[in-house]
């Protein structure tokens, strides 16, 4: 099999000549396909298969112990002007890039089969979707490719039809920490990938193309790209409002995402609808209103943590059709992971007899690949071509102490400071220290495909006239009180907080203006059966003056650090803060 388009057929048989596969396997994304696949795998050892009656069609993947997270290290931005790349990103020349990663490909298939993965971002009939196109030794890749994008025949269709794709080529070469990178060239619309078969390093819709490359073209085509979820909240009236929210990881964006209402919220007749819990396309419509796509067709979660308390729907789909990565094994073969109430583990992720002593059982950063349609607050909203009209965008980070509740941004420039400013402490879904504060603008940082000051540029220039744009808030779930313990419970009861939110979109709710935001009164908030005394609920509601005057310095710090080309107007808004915080 090959393709109608000449410039597919010459880019496969060129990377076929660099890495000498023994043969070359085309897509088409079937049943039939991806039974032979699962077959090969299990005969190999790169799949386990799960326990049939509880976990029907589920397996395990074992990944190598050096390979079980994001390399932001070893993850390049190649642009042909450093400046473009931006201090946010690791530049690379692109030639040098290209030299240096084409001399590990070459020959790195012999012995193996290089599979052509034709894929589309997006509904396959969205006009806001892209498609690209992965060449990968792996069948790991291919398997969690098909559940992660729209893959296989009808996205060669559209491919062929429109003539453009983002090239992805990856080998998982010799898994050798010391031979790994991940390259992205945004002006040729390409990715290169090599030595790593973790999830984010190797899927290469996902990160790779999602973001970092589809941030570069949204930016060319004006639109945007973004790390964030997307959620349907409907109430007791029958009216959806749509929620986009950017959140660093660990800090609750997929629990919020298929958020389940408190029971009072569920009698009333509150309900909500899961779009997608880590990637956002958006574009202004013709009404002026901002739409989106969840750009994936499933999700790459992180299991340990998820239960039945936490997000009792993440856990509902996991129980058949799922692909889980490094997680522990119980006896009788049912997957385990931390946060799970019941059953005993009998292995860890490495396969080895568990011993809390020496490893926990399932790898901190350990995932499930499942459909989105598995979920049970999916909604065919996810594939409507036209995407969903968003009324609100949160930011949120985990912070401790300082940042309120929540508090709504005066403005679109305002919003996108907040966003650009947001902070939060680090986890172990990348590698290096854990629990250290850094901003992550728009949870992006190790995403955004182009220079961060030139991406607020681009984020700024969404206001215009005739825009009817959502209304920006940031959250934090993560205060603590002097005991160390979480003031807000979180989890469900954050409905009560995009409750004031939807409130203040229609202009049922009032607020209180501060220098740094507007934030709701605390009898705004609908803490019934919450148990909230009114002295966290007020703590949870202030301005430290203090506080945010060293924040606003910090911000100010940051923001310099993107140079001259860091928009003045944004630069003007901290400033303005700043003095009314004096």
């Amino acid at each position: 099999m090959s393709s109608k388009l000449a410039a597919l057929n010459d880019w496969v048989a060129s990377v076929a000549k660099l890495t000498q596969p023994d043969a070359i396997h085309w897509c088409d994304g079937s049943d039939a396909e991806n039974a032979k696949l699962t077959e090969l795998m299990l005969s190999t050892g790169d799949l386990v298969k799960l326990n049939e009656q509880t976990h029907p069609n589920c397996y395990l993947h074992r990944s190598s112990p050096s390979d079980v997270a994001r390399v932001e290290h070893l993850t390049f931005v190649c642009t042909s002007k450093q400046e473009d790349a931006g201090p946010n990103n690791h530049w690379m020349a692109p030639a040098e890039a290209h030299a240096k990663i084409d001399a590990l490909y070459a020959g790195c298939m012999r012995g193996r089969t290089m599979y052509v993965v034709p894929y589309c971002m997006g509904p396959i009939d969205s006009p806001l979707a892209r498609c690209g196109v992965e060449i990968t030794d792996s069948p790991y890749v291919v398997a969690n490719m098909r559940i992660m994008t729209r893959m296989g025949a009808a996205a060669q269709a559209r491919i062929e039809r429109e003539g453009s794709f983002v090239k992805g080529l990856h080998s998982i070469g010799q898994l050798d920490p010391e031979r790994r990178f991940i390259m992205h060239f945004p002006e040729e619309l390409t990715i290169k990938s090599f030595g790593s078969g973790y999830g984010g390093n190797a899927l290469l819709g996902k990160k790779c193309h999602a973001l970092r490359i589809a941030s570069y073209q949204a930016r060319t085509e004006g639109w945007l790209a973004e790390h964030m979820l997307i959620v349907g909240i409907e109430n007791p009236k029958g009216e959806t409002h749509y929620v986009a929210a950017a959140f660093p990881s660990a800090c609750g964006k997929t629990n919020l995402a298929m958020l389940i209402p408190p029971e009072g919220y569920r009698r009333d007749g509150w309900k909500v609808w899961t779009v997608g819990d880590d990637i956002c396309w958006m574009r202004p419509g013709a009404d002026g209103r901002m739409y989106a796509i969840n750009p994936e067709a499933g999700y790459f979660g992180v299991a340990p943590g998820t239960s039945a308390k936490t997000n009792p729907n993440a856990l509902a789909m996991l129980y058949k059709d799922a692909i889980f990565t490094n997680v522990g094994v119980t006896a009788d073969n049912q997957p385990w992971w931390e946060g799970l109430p019941e059953g005993t583990p009998a292995k860890d992720w490495q396969g080895r007899p568990y011993d809390k002593a020496v490893s926990p059982a399932a790898h901190p950063n350990s995932r499930f690949t499942v459909s989105a349609k598995n979920c049970p607050s999916y909604t065919a909203k996810a594939e409507d071509p036209q995407g969903v009209p968003l009324s609100a965008i949160v930011f949120g980070g985990r912070r401790e102490s300082l940042v309120p509740l929540v508090f709504e941004a005066r403005d679109w420039t305002h919003g996108v400071l907040v966003g650009a400013s947001m902070a939060s402490e680090t986890t172990a879904a990348a590698t290096g220290a854990v629990g250290v504060v850094r901003r992550d603008s728009m949870a992006m940082k190790p995403f955004a495909g182009y220079n961060f000051a030139d991406y607020f540029a681009h984020w700024l220039s969404f206001d215009k006239p005739g825009a009817q744009l959502p209304k920006i808030f940031h959250v934090n779930w993560f205060r603590k009180n002097d005991q160390g313990k979480f003031m807000w419970p979180g989890f469900g009861d954050n409905l009560r907080v995009l409750e004031w939110m939807l409130k203040r979109v229609t202009g049922q709710a009032g607020a209180i203006e501060t220098p740094v935001g507007n934030l709701p009164k605390p009898s705004d908030l609908n803490t019934d059966g919450l148990g909230l005394d009114a002295a966290t609920l007020e703590q949870l509601l202030t301005i430290d003056r203090a506080g945010w005057k060293a924040e606003m310095e910090s911000i100010g710090e940051y923001l310099d650090s993107y140079g001259e080309r860091t928009p003045h107007v944004l630069k003007a808004e901290r400033a303005k803060i700043a003095a009314q915080l004096a």
